[in-house]
């Protein structure tokens, strides 16, 4: 009978475990309590030696047990490789739930496998619980984000990828006895079409690290200039913070992708966030959800963004943004 929950570990070039695993280990203990205390697993799949360097990280997130796959190959993710880890593992013990951060690794991993599962996977989700009937319901923007859909999967295991800063961390740590246990991979004959020959990352990734920034200065269309940018850049520097944008501000080519938040873009949840110039549509607000606190300042005090802000400030921001630098730059001397 199928039982536990089971988190992809991905693991970033830096070296490190991303952080959306520990926003899914955090859920994951929420879960398991109402499906009867349910193993909450891990699959890790990495370089020979590494797996001992995340056990402690593993405890304290409670994770009951790690499926670890350990092999100098596995050094750069590989999609038709790690696929068939996950699915001969999935297949072997047999999970109720199969959670995967919706990175850009996860978005290519999660579909492959749940095609050759013969399941179904609610992609981008942004919530995640369990009904009256001890399934998964899964809840992600539709209709272009107008609507919120709760999705129930027929089969098993029941797959979900979620963004990365849907979910908060877990407060208090949760510490568990967790085993490692190490798995043969069978791949020494398996031929693979793709190679990855040279890895490069962009310097706004680099730069903006969003999914950690307690603090974040965003900014949207009614920026309407590079000039502008700068000027939330050097607010977010004083704050210690980093700036976003929105997908309006991205299509008219003032900011890169790389910083873009919204359904089409990274969904964050920082201490404070500063929408400056963005009109609040759900399409962006659905990946803000998380922040514990929204101030907006915004020329139109009629714009959306006011109905989710816990502080509003109608005016020009070329003025005020301006004026508060200074502010917070006279306060800190």
């Amino acid at each position: 009978m199928s039982s536990g929950i089971l988190i992809y570990a991905e693991l970033l070039k830096s070296g490190y475990v991303a952080p959306v695993f520990f926003s899914l280990a955090a859920k994951a203990q929420e879960l398991s309590q109402k499906l009867n205390g349910e193993d909450v697993m891990a699959l890790l799949i990495c370089k020979s030696g590494d797996a001992e360097r995340f056990k402690e990280g593993f405890q304290a997130c409670g994770i009951d047990k790690v499926f670890v796959y350990e092999d100098d190959r596995f050094e750069n993710y590989s999609t038709e490789i790690y696929s068939k880890i996950a699915i001969d593992l999935a297949r072997e013990i047999e999970p109720s739930i199969f959670l995967i951060g919706a990175t850009t690794q996860g978005r290519d991993l999660a579909p492959r496998i749940s095609s050759q599962l013969h399941t179904g996977l609610t992609a981008d989700c942004t919530e995640l619980d369990i009904n009256e009937k001890g399934q998964l319901a899964a809840t992600r923007p539709t209709f272009g984000g107008k609507l919120m859909a709760t999705i129930l999967c027929k089969q098993l295991p029941q797959m979900a990828t979620v963004r990365a800063g849907v979910f908060p961390f877990l407060e208090t740590p949760v510490y568990k006895d967790t085993q490692l246990i190490y798995k043969n991979h069978n791949i020494e004959d398996f031929d693979t079409k793709v190679k990855l020959v040279e890895f490069f990352q962009s310097a706004e990734e680099v730069i903006n690290q969003l999914d950690s920034a307690k603090i974040i200065v965003a900014g949207g269309k009614g920026v309407k200039t590079k000039e502008g940018f700068e000027l939330l850049q050097k607010l977010a520097d004083v704050l210690g913070g980093a700036v976003a944008a929105s997908r309006g501000a991205v299509d008219m080519g003032l900011a890169p992708a790389a910083i873009q938040v919204g359904q089409t873009g990274k969904t964050v949840s920082p201490e404070v966030y500063i929408a400056c110039g963005i009109s609040g549509a759900i399409q962006h607000t659905v990946g803000i959800e998380g922040a514990k606190k929204i101030i907006a300042i915004n020329i139109d005090k009629d714009a959306p963004i006011f109905g989710v802000a816990d502080v509003g400030i109608v005016g020009d921001l070329n003025t005020i943004v301006p004026q508060l630098t200074e502010y917070l730059e006279l306060r800190g001397k």
